[in-house]
């Protein structure tokens, strides 16, 4: 077997002396990276050719680690890339990470792409459980993780069951409570409502500010000994180095701050650290293999340079990038209040569309019953002008009639009969003659006065009907609709100016100027302390809501420690102060009686 290996590796080596390269990958967290590399590369210039990649100038956070039998370890920039112990088969492969973390991610991290970096590499840490996060708080981050990726909250497009298939909360905390799938969507999703207005990339920085109060966050744990032999862990992190039990990765025992330490060093698998304090013994400890002992060494040294660099005036180099973050951000502001004028505009349109729409559909309804009303008032003149005609013929043979009882009337008084008898009768006729002349007169007179009411009838129907028709041309000379310009150039021109210039970002701190700065972060403490408060409540809430559905059997050790430290109201800030307030004498007799 050892034979078959030697030949592999030896024909691998022929392999690249006769190309002069080697293929490398490079996995970082959000795709694979393919390189073919040059036999004499050193570490550096594998390193600045993934930065380049990735457009990367904050690089110092990072590294490429690979594995390497039963550990990991850090390529050197310094050494040859073929000179690390490592399995040299091709292609060979290293992961893009963070080997270092901020002490404060709002401060120190000023690229968005190191951002983003570092929000893929804590999500996939908390939610395969390699940082411990409570339950109220993973539900929070997984809103925040949702926002980074779909945007605003928009419930016409998110809808139940867009959560399906994302993987978003660690499996110790599904298992920790009676919960559906569903009862998980609906919280994340009231939470993920309430980040309305936020960017992309200020739900990611949400997230990662949240993220660094956790208690295992940017802490690399290692298996040690003391003198006496005791099993401890050993944290190393952007503060310090800690001291655990190895049943509580949580609390450390004892803390030692990076600017209370003067000297690292190891000999075999023996490490040594000298305190500042010259009165307090050297902090020794042993660990498991030598190669470990080297890691922990240059996470010691990276992160003792990078705690005494951020106490120190930045480089022209961060003073640049970030005043380049400023100009940026300035410029993504101004165009985001342009996207938010214009979506606001757009929506104004939409409902002056929508108006126009119901106002044409009004008038069609308005039209359509006009039109009704005039064929109705057309119909009615129609019959009113037949019945005048009737009454004016009926007025008219009225007239002839009594015209000839009048007629009759006269032939019966000249050829009166002489005698009373004839005389009598004849005045009877006349006298019903007479009463008849009246009566038909009476009858005509009053035919005579329909028809003129007809006539007043007929006139006031012809009124109506040209009012119908008027009223009709006034509705269909209206214009339905008026198309609105949805231009993304529609803007007011009295709208707010964003004229930007180099002059707006132009700091000079003055002497004159220390009293208005001091006022300035004076409020930002204010403001961080209003904000800690309210996410303290959110986080309470969180847990409010779902603490009765808890399965108390199902708690891991981790989940214990961390309601114990909540009910003592001990937190990870709290802790490192209340542990370094002691000596580093004590500190360091302390872990030797452990």
């Amino acid at each position: 077997m050892a034979s078959v290996l030697a030949s592999k590796m030896g024909l691998n080596s022929l392999r690249r002396k006769q190309a002069k390269t080697f293929s490398v990958t490079v996995v970082t967290m959000d795709a694979d990276l393919e390189f073919s590399c040059e036999l004499k590369w050193k570490g550096k210039d594998l390193f600045e050719l993934v930065c380049r990649t990735l457009g990367l100038r904050e690089t110092w956070f990072f590294g490429l680690r690979y594995d390497v039998k039963d550990t990991v370890a850090w390529l050197k920039m310094d050494k040859k890339v073929l000179d690390h112990d490592m399995p040299k088969e091709e292609p060979i492969v290293f992961h893009f990470l963070a080997k270092f973390y901020p002490e404060n991610v709002e401060d120190e991290l000023v690229q968005d792409i190191t951002q983003h970096l570092f929000f893929l590499q804590v999500k996939t840490s908390i939610l395969e459980e390699e940082i411990y996060c409570p339950p109220e708080a993973s539900v929070l981050l997984a809103s925040y993780a949702i926002h980074a990726k779909y945007g605003d909250y928009d419930p016409n497009v998110h809808k139940p069951g867009f959560l399906s298939q994302e993987e978003l909360l660690p499996k110790r905390v599904i298992n920790l409570y009676q919960m559906t799938a569903e009862m998980w969507e609906e919280r994340i999703t009231v939470c993920y409502a309430e980040h309305r207005g936020r960017t992309r990339d200020e739900a990611e920085m949400e997230y990662l500010k949240i993220a660094q109060d956790l208690e295992m966050y940017g802490v690399n744990y290692f298996s040690i000994r003391n003198k006496k032999g005791t099993s401890l862990l050993l944290g190393v992190d952007a503060l310090g180095l800690h001291i655990y039990d190895p049943s509580n990765k949580l609390t450390p025992k004892i803390s030692f701050p990076w600017n209370e330490i003067r000297n690292i060093s190891y000999s075999d698998k023996e490490f040594a650290i000298k305190p500042l304090d010259k009165r307090a013994d050297v902090f020794k400890f042993n660990s498991s293999k030598l190669r470990v002992n080297k890691l922990i060494l240059q996470l010691c040294i990276g992160n003792h340079d990078l705690f005494m660099r951020r106490r120190r005036v930045d480089s022209l180099e961060v003073q640049q990038m970030k005043m380049q973050a400023r100009e940026e951000k300035a410029r993504k502001q101004m165009e985001r209040r342009r996207l938010e004028r214009e979506k606001q505009l757009r929506e104004e349109a939409e409902r002056a569309r929508d108006d126009l729409e119901r106002r044409l559909i009004q008038l069609q309804d308005e039209a359509h019953m006009a039109n009704e009303a005039l064929l109705r008032s057309e119909e009615t003149a129609d019959l009113l002008a037949e019945k005048a005609q009737i009454a004016e013929e009926e007025a008219k043979l009225l007239a002839q009639k009594a015209a000839e009882a009048e007629q009759e009337m006269r032939r019966i008084k000249v050829t009166a009969i002489r005698t009373e008898e004839e005389k009598r009768l004849m005045e009877q006729k006349m006298l019903e003659a007479e009463m008849l002349a009246l009566k038909m007169a009476e009858e005509s007179e009053r035919r005579a006065n329909e028809a003129d009411q007809l006539k007043q009838d007929l006139q006031e129907a012809r009124e109506s009907e040209r009012k119908a028709k008027s009223k009709l041309l006034e509705i269909t000379s209206k214009s339905p609709y008026s198309p609105v310009p949805l231009s993304a150039n529609a803007l007011p021109p009295d709208g707010p100016n964003f004229n930007f210039s180099m002059e707006n970002l132009s700091f000079d701190f003055k002497d004159t100027d220390m009293k208005r700065l001091s006022m300035e972060i004076e409020k930002e403490k204010v403001e961080y302390m209003e904000k800690s408060k309210h996410l303290q409540e959110q986080l309470n809430e969180l847990k409010t809501e779902i603490e009765s559905l808890k399965l108390k059997e199902r708690e891991t050790p981790l989940d214990i420690l961390h309601n114990e430290n909540t009910e003592k109201g001990t937190s990870k800030q709290s802790n490192f102060k209340k542990l370094t307030l002691q000596s580093t004498k004590s500190r360091v007799a302390f872990f030797q009686e452990l």
